[in-house]
């Protein structure tokens, strides 16, 4: 049985997005159909649109993505019809040289559904990291599946699909911030304040949020932040020294992803200090510095891959600290849209005007 629904969809690159009808397939061995409830507005997305991932239009966009399992494949028993479910895009394999090494977090053979989602003409898409949640349906690999508590909003548990999970987890799981460090965070959209809500539940003693935009910076006090920098009007590294007595923060977190805010990382941090990279560049951008300064500053560089997180770990804890008030998911969702509101969305997100909206079926 093949499934008639709408989805949003990028046809070339740079165009306004439409709204199309897709047809999805009932799920194949090891795949899953979800009803898709909720589905954040992220910048990666735009990044498809742009053509700033790869030239595989058109694209199914969406995917940071709760739904309910409509139906299941052959071989699939870790998820049921009717599960509540957050959808990721790094479906663990168990089976690659990095899982069988116990970290399954870098696995290296993640999956996606085999079947192609078309055009009604019967046209292949290209799902958003293999999710395509800008959609009524959506079909992903069973892994793509993460069960999580039904009462918990579709609207915020979504959001742990992309952007809060991978700045929560560039804090807490990359990192790793441990108690009583010092924590900077560049750039205070979405990814960035998880990340300074991540710092403050890992035990940081002090979170200074760094951004252009007053407005942001303002948001970023509700996550957590202690101190506040505008880098528009303030050297950002001669800063976060005197804010940190001269030394510059145990850990900085890039969540711009820019050359200029990675250099600003690797600078600003302390002798042994960590620059975490989790903002995505695009295939362009360059980072050259002279090597005497990798080898004299000592500590690390490191790139956070989703938040290095394991969903069946780290979904669930999250949604258990949200029920339990010790994490702010709710307050991502700026606001509620219907699925023809995604292009306006990425106007408003380019503009700074929200953090999250999501659309709700």
């Amino acid at each position: 049985m093949v499934h008639e629904v709408r989805g949003v969809v990028a046809r070339g690159k740079g165009q306004p997005v439409s709204l199309e009808t897709v047809l999805v397939p009932d799920p194949g061995p090891g795949e899953a159909l979800v009803q898709v409830k909720a589905c954040g507005v992220c910048h990666t997305d735009l990044h498809y649109r742009e053509g700033g991932i790869n030239d595989e239009f058109p694209f199914l966009l969406g995917h940071e993505a709760a739904g309910v399992v409509e139906s299941v494949g052959d071989g699939v028993t870790h998820v049921a019809p009717g599960d509540v479910v957050v959808l990721n895009w790094r479906a663990v394999c168990g089976q690659c040289r990095a899982c069988k090494r116990g970290r399954p977090w870098y696995c290296f053979a993640t999956h996606n559904a085999t079947q192609p989602m078309t055009l009604a003409d019967g046209t292949r898409l290209s799902p958003a990291l293999g999710i395509g949640a800008f959609a009524e349906k959506t079909l992903v690999a069973a892994g793509q599946c993460t069960r999580v508590d039904p009462a918990a909003d579709p609207a915020a548990a979504g959001l742990l699909g992309c952007g809060v999970m991978a700045g929560w987890g560039a804090a807490v799981n990359t990192a790793p911030v441990t108690q009583g460090d010092t924590v900077a965070v560049l750039g205070c959209g979405g990814v960035g304040d998880a990340a300074i809500a991540g710092a403050l539940y890992a035990g940081a003693r002090q979170v200074i949020a760094v951004d252009l935009d007053d407005r942001k910076l303002e948001w970023a006090k509700g996550f957590g932040a202690t101190h506040t920098v505008n880098a528009g009007s303030t050297d950002v590294v001669a800063a976060l020294r005197e804010l940190t007595g001269g030394f510059g923060p145990d850990v900085v977190i890039d969540a711009v992803g820019r050359p200029e805010t990675f250099r600003q990382a690797f600078d600003a941090r302390d002798l042994a200090g960590v620059a975490v990279l989790v903002g995505v560049p695009n295939p362009t951008m360059t980072f050259e510095v002279p090597l005497i300064e990798v080898f004299g500053h000592g500590g690390a560089l490191k790139s956070s891959w989703y938040g290095d997180c394991l969903p069946e770990r780290d979904f669930p804890l999250l949604i258990d600290l949200w029920q339990q008030g010790r994490f702010p998911l709710d307050a991502f969702v700026s606001e509620r849209i219907p699925l023809d509101g995604v292009e306006e969305a990425f106007h408003r997100m380019e503009r700074g005007e929200v953090l999250r909206s999501v659309v709700v079926l």
